[in-house]
């Protein structure tokens, strides 16, 4: 264990090291950028952490983050409430709003099924989303827009079977994602128009 002539200093390269991708040495460079830094903008780092902490929420209707119970995507009047994009978390959200080609309304899964990680049907946001569909009859389509990985790919094949019961047109992102892509990696214009061409979801089932 490495250590340092300031306890303070060991102890804030500790919990930067925690963040995801965040080794030691880079954990080290922010925290004496930190140093660095005038107190008034460490002070505002600061409190944008705890305000992450204590005042970021969760959508009540899409399971996205929000700084109120309802998110501006929901609660806004110019969203097409009949089309419904199913994704695998905030960073899809994210990439697919920079297209600028989709106008309707999102529900994010939190993951995606994963044995092999422990991740199964009952760990995603999969009740709520059928609560929301029960409750809302003006959805009339559904795009499975999850990452064209295995797990992607089983994922969509779950929610098939159980979205069939509410007679909705389900469909699914084209292939101009490539097999085994993420979809937040994905460009832009790519996204966009694999959003666009959409296909029905049972074209590409395998039988």
């Amino acid at each position: 264990m490495e250590t340092y002539s300031s306890k303070i200093v060991q102890a804030a390269v500790e919990e930067f090291s925690r963040l995801p991708g965040i080794g030691k040495k880079t954990a080290l460079r922010l925290v004496l950028h930190l140093l660095k830094q005038d107190s008034e903008s460490v002070s505002r780092f600061s409190e944008t952490l705890q305000q992450l902490h204590l005042e970021v929420v969760y959508c009540r209707e899409c399971q996205n983050i929000s700084d109120r119970p309802l998110c501006e995507i929901c609660s806004s009047p110019r969203r097409d409430p009949s089309i419904v994009c199913i994704v695998e978390d905030i960073r899809d959200v994210i990439a697919i709003e920079n297209t600028g080609q989709y106008n309707g309304l999102y529900h994010v899964l939190g993951g995606i099924i994963s044995p092999i990680d422990g991740i199964g049907p009952d760990d995603l946001n999969i009740p709520q989303l059928e609560s929301r569909l029960h409750n809302k009859n003006t959805v009339k389509e559904v795009i499975l827009a999850l990452s064209t990985t295995m797990e992607g790919e089983t994922t969509n094949f779950y929610l098939f079977r159980k979205l069939i019961p509410f007679n909705l047109k389900i469909s699914v992102i084209a292939r101009g994602i490539a097999i085994g892509d993420e979809l937040e990696y994905a460009d832009e214009v790519t996204l966009g128009r694999s959003i666009i061409n959409r296909t029905a979801y049972e074209a590409t089932t395998i039988k």
